[in-house]
């Protein structure tokens, strides 16, 4: 049997929240758990084409395992205890960002963002089509993040329609923190963060 150990209620309640809003966003959505140390990080797909991911202090046996959305938030708001079974089944498909290597390029305030997505989605729902925005408006840059010598990230719509989809990002919040490896992105917020892989992968300065 699968073991999900996450001690403290509140936690526990985070990580319930974050599940909750994947399968809100996708009911058959499927959760990637791994375990290490005396973490536990959860990954998701979104349907922006973006990965969402949430970390809590935890253990988890086996290590790294793939269930199905709708079970995991069953465990986690129902059963409500200290180690539950998150079920299994399920089957991840793509790759995950590397664990090391990121680069902190600058914190951008949350209101910013907000302000940003708000503009993005009056003009998603001008251009809707049968099967919503078009991608070419989701991959249109809304931001350009650089600090010192380091290469700018570019930010697409996607990622913020991410971050405001999975209850992330909040006008009142804190700000968001941009990392970057050289060909991923990561915006990381309050209650999670967003990753993305970048459309031009460019090495990483440090320095």
């Amino acid at each position: 049997m699968t073991r999900l150990t996450v001690p403290d209620p509140d936690e526990r309640g985070d990580l319930g929240a974050f599940v909750a809003r994947v399968v809100r966003l996708d009911q058959a959505a499927i959760v990637r758990l791994q375990g290490g140390g005396d973490t536990v990080t959860a990954w998701a797909s979104t349907p922006f084409d973006v990965l969402a991911t949430r970390t809590v202090h935890g253990a988890l046996e086996p290590a790294d395992v793939t269930v199905p959305a709708a079970a995991l938030l069953t465990a986690l708001t129902v059963e409500r205890a200290e180690t539950v079974d998150p079920g299994a089944g399920g089957l991840w498909q793509g790759e995950l960002p590397p664990a090391e290597g990121w680069q902190p390029v600058d914190d951008v305030p949350a209101a910013e963002l907000d302000a940003l997505t708000e503009r993005g989605l009056a003009v998603a729902r001008e251009n809707a089509g049968p099967l919503g925005p078009p991608a070419s408006l989701l991959d249109q840059t809304v931001l350009t993040v650089s600090a010192g010598a380091r290469p700018a990230v570019k930010v697409p719509l996607r990622c913020l329609f991410a971050l405001s989809g999975m209850g992330f990002l909040g006008e009142d919040g804190p700000a968001v923190r941009v990392s970057a490896t050289g060909t991923w992105m990561r915006l990381d917020a309050h209650y999670g963060a967003v990753v993305r892989r970048r459309v031009t992968a460019l090495p990483l300065l440090v320095g």
